[in-house]
Order: structure tokens, then sequence, then C-alpha cells
């Protein structure tokens, strides 16, 4: 049906809303700008509510909206973990990750990898998150965005993504300070726009069964898609190679969420130029959020599949003869009234932009302070590391632009894609990491080891192990399941990437044990005092945990 009239208003008013208010923080925080620190981290500008919708902006996008959602069309509410996780995952950041952050003043990833171990290390990785950050996460984040943008729209597939990362662009190029102001906006009319979609979906459901509200259209939900509300998945499910059972609570999954939002550079970035206090007040808000998610992009993917088992959108789930997942979300926008569709498409295109300008961002800061400022130019001036940032971001667009219709991102699924090649990197940098902080003994060979041999070893795993060995036997204990293309037995990637980070850690002991020193001079400051709770905090980390346990036990 396209957009109307009134479509198109609304999402100017949020356009303008958003470009306004950035262009006003620019202008206002420009006078105070003096350092490449301040444009990159916003140090000490941003508050806890800033830093926890801008933790939600950065995360919350097109491989939520649209990859989530089609996984919700497809295994339903199980895949809601990635996101009820990642809430008791930010209560662990806030506890143990922040406070060695910035105690010991580091303000980007590889800095932490320099500090800690050395410059070979620091410098492998920031090319690995560069080339991470541009070829998975800016070109699935476009393509994804595009697919839907037009999709709704109507707009042609390449002027959607050029049109997007435009947007993207005005924003990020001044500086975390107005990413950080303006995500507060985008976070508004994401979780707005989302919660009327989630509305109407529902809504739908109960209308197509004769009845009415949502309260009614949840409740058929769990009648007549029983099979999508369980969240552990026994070995004969399809989906089991995704979410293999309980591996998503003791194993794997921890890695996934523990690398993310602990040893990610455009996460962290968010609370690194504030106060233990705020930093903590802000992740911990941004747990609270996380609880929401799942209502807002994977309830929706459920009740399309729920009007599509009684009939509904047989055409419009079809891609080139197939059915696509990743087509439930935009084909649910497109039954919204007219004006309710004009603000979902803002919140989409918020979740889009504000993703976008948050990767870009970290891209531009590994790239100017860790690469740039590093090695190519020592004694560039603040002014000109500025605007090297600033043309790191549109650098990274063009590329992103012209290589995401080559990724093969619509192949398994959008948000399937980015957690699967993410995975080939993050047991390694996460063992690297978390053995960085508290063991002193961790050496810079078991780092290098880590990060370069666990990239080797999930490379081993995924594609030559299953065609050396037979693996069958470990099916039986729920550690391979049967391709369907290629008739193998492989390891589901969250096993594997549990099993890599148990080698790269094994091996770290190794070399940490065989170095005569009794500790490593390059260790970090580390103060019992630093891991102390406010009263505040420890409620607010009890009542998270609470409600995720909750759900756990009712939807087992």
């Amino acid at each position: 049906m396209g957009l109307q009239t009134l479509d198109y208003v609304v999402f100017l008013i949020y356009f303008f809303i958003v470009a306004g208010y950035g262009y006003w923080i620019y202008r206002r925080k420009k006078a105070t700008e003096t350092t490449s620190t301040d444009f990159f981290l916003a140090e000490g500008s941003l508050t806890w509510w800033a830093i926890g919708a801008s933790l939600i902006a950065s995360n919350i996008s097109a491989e939520q909206f649209i990859g989530m959602s089609g996984n919700g069309f497809s295994m339903g509410l199980a895949i809601a973990v990635y996101e009820w996780m990642a809430a008791a995952t930010l209560i662990i950041v806030a506890i143990f990750f922040m406070p060695i952050y910035l105690k010991n003043r580091i303000f980007t990833m590889p800095q932490f990898l320099r500090q800690r171990y050395n410059e070979t290390v620091a410098m492998i990785m920031a090319i690995f998150w560069l080339f991470l950050y541009i070829l998975v996460n800016l070109t699935s984040i476009l393509f994804l965005g595009a697919l839907a943008v037009s999709t709704i729209s109507g707009i042609d597939f390449y002027a959607c993504m050029a049109g997007l990362a435009f947007f993207a662009i005005i924003i990020t190029i001044g500086g975390m300070k107005v990413i950080g102001y303006t995500d507060v906006i985008q976070v508004f009319f994401l979780i707005l726009g989302g919660l009327a979609t989630t509305y109407l979906a529902l809504n739908l459901v109960s209308d197509q069964f004769d009845t009415t509200g949502v309260v009614n259209g949840f409740s058929l939900m769990l009648e007549k898609s029983a099979d999508h509300f369980q969240m552990i998945f026994s070995r004969d499910n399809p989906y089991y190679a995704s979410l293999p059972g309980l591996t998503i609570l003791i194993g794997g999954m921890w890695i996934v969420n523990l690398n993310y939002w602990g040893c990610n550079q455009y996460i962290t970035q968010r609370a690194l130029g504030a106060d233990l206090k705020t930093a903590r007040a802000g992740i911990l808000f941004a747990a609270f959020l996380k609880l929401l998610m799942p209502v807002i992009v994977v309830l929706p993917g459920i009740a399309a599949y729920t009007l599509y088992q009684q009939g509904l959108f047989q055409t419009d789930m079809m891609t080139n003869g197939s059915l696509n997942q990743d087509r439930a979300y935009p084909v649910l926008l497109n039954l919204l009234p007219t004006g309710l569709k004009g603000l979902s498409f803002a919140a989409l295109t918020a979740a889009v932009v504000a993703s976008l300008a948050g990767k870009a961002n970290s891209i531009s800061t590994i790239f100017t302070l860790d690469i740039y400022r590093k090695y190519l130019s020592q004694d560039a001036t603040e002014q000109r590391l500025v605007w090297i940032g600033r043309l790191a971001v549109v650098v990274a667009m063009i590329l992103a632009i012209f290589i995401s219709p080559f990724m093969g991102i619509d192949k398994k699924g959008g948000f399937q894609f980015i957690q699967e090649m993410t995975g080939l990197v993050s047991p390694g940098v996460f063992a690297a990491f978390i053995m960085g902080f508290f063991w002193k003994r961790t050496n810079s060979a078991g780092a290098f080891f880590a990060i370069v041999g666990g990239f080797l070893l999930s490379l081993f795993f995924k594609f030559i192990l299953p065609g050396i060995v037979n693996l069958q036997p470990l099916a039986r204990y729920g550690f391979a399941v049967r391709n369907g293309e290629s008739n193998r037995y492989e390891i589901p990637f969250l096993d594997t990437m549990g099993f890599v980070f148990l080698i790269c850690v094994a091996v770290m002991v190794a070399l940490g044990l065989a170095d005569k020193r009794t500790s490593n001079p390059k260790g970090l400051e580390i103060d019992p005092s630093m891991f102390k709770l406010s009263p505040s905090f420890s409620v607010g980390a009890l009542v998270t945990v609470g409600i995720i346990t909750a759900l756990y036990t009712v939807f087992w």
C-alpha cells in the first residue's frame, strides 16, 4: 500500500526533531569541544539516561526489527534469549568491567590490548574490529534497513540505502555528544512506534478469531502457536542448531553477550566518558529497556506466524518463490493505519540510523586513535584527528553500501548472519579480555594466540572439522546436528564458541605458567573497592534478574 501523505508528515516531523536537536547540541557543545577525546567519547557530558538510551539505540537496529522479528516468525520466543540474557550481562559489565576501564583510563578496546599486552596484539585486533564493523555490522544494518524501508515505502532499494547512510552521517559527524543525546529521541520513537506495531499485530490476531483486544490476541497466540513459546529447545527441534538447548543459559550465549556488551568498542564507548556512578546507572537503565525489546521485536514476528498459519500473508511473505522470514515485520507495518504507519516507519528508521551512527563512530574512533594517530601521523593536531575521524565515517559508509549486496545477508536471516559471523571472532577476543582483567600472569603470547588462534579455530570448527571427522556420535549429547544441505553433522555455532573459548583459555594459562615471571608487569590497576555497589544499583540489578528468572520460569 505504501506510505500516504500523513505518514510522510509524521516521518518528516521525526526527521526534523532529530536533525534539529542534533544541530542544537552540536552548536551548544562546539565551543567546549577542544580535543579528539571529547569528539569521540563526549567525555563527562552524557547523563545516565543519555548513556542508557544510546546503548539501546546503538544496539537495536534492522537486525532486531527485521532479523529478530523474522526469527520470531520461524522459531518463536526462544530468540528473545539474546535480549533477556543481554539484560543480565549488562549488570555484570556494570559491576566488573566498567570499573576496570574507567580506573585505567581506557577509551578504546585496542588501547586496552596495547596497555595490557603489546602493540602487535592491539594492532591485529584494531584491524579485526574494523573489518568486522564494516563487512558485517554496517553492511547488515544498511541492507536489512533498506529492505524494510523499500518494502514499506516503495522507494528504490539502493536509494533507501543511500538515504539511511546519509542520515547517519549527518548525526555521526557531530561527534559522540550529538549521537548520545539524539539517541534519546531515537529511542523514544523506537519504543513508541515499536509498541504501536505490536499493538496492531495482537489486534489482528484477535480480529482473525472474531474477538477483540490485545490480551485476547496474546492468549490466542499462546493457544494457536504454542510451539513458538518454548524458550529451551529440545534436540529434535528444527532450530536446535541456532539455539542448542541449555547452552543458551550456561554456555556460548554468555560469550556472545559478555563479548558484545563488555569488549565491544561501539557499545562500551557510550559509558567510557562518564564517571563510574553515572556509567553504572546508564547501563542499568539499558538493562531495563532490554527486557522490553522482545515485546517490540519478537511478538510481532510470532503474531505474523499465527496469521500466516491461518492463510494470511501467503504471497506477501514470499521472495523469489520462497518463504522469507525477514519480510514478517515489513508486512505488518504495511497494515498499519495512515499516520500510525508513519510513526512505526520513523521508529524503524530511528533504529537503523542510530545503530549506523554508533557503529560508524566506533569505526572512526578505532581508525583515528588506534591506527592513524599511532602509525600514520603521530604529531597530528586535535583538529586534524577530528577531521580524519569524520572522513573515516564517510568512507566506511560508502564501502558498506557497495559491499552489502554481495555478503549473502538474505540467505539465512539477517540476525543469524550477524551472530554467526561475529561468533568467529568473539571467543578468542573475550578470552583475551577476561584473562587480561583478572589473571596477572596472562601474557602477550597468550593474548596473541587467543585472538588469532581463536579465529582460526572457529574457522576450523565451522568449515573443516565436519568434513574430516564424523561428528554424529556427539549428536546423542546434543553437541552436533545434521546439516540438511551438506548432510554432515556440525557443531552448533554457540557450542563451537564455548569450545573455542575453553581452548583459548587453556592455552593462555599454559603460556602464562610457562612464563618465568610470577606476574605480568603490564597488569591492570585493580582495587577490590572498585567493585563496591550502591544500594540503588543493587536493588535495580536484583529486580532485573528477578524479572528474567520469572520469564524463564513461565516460558521454559
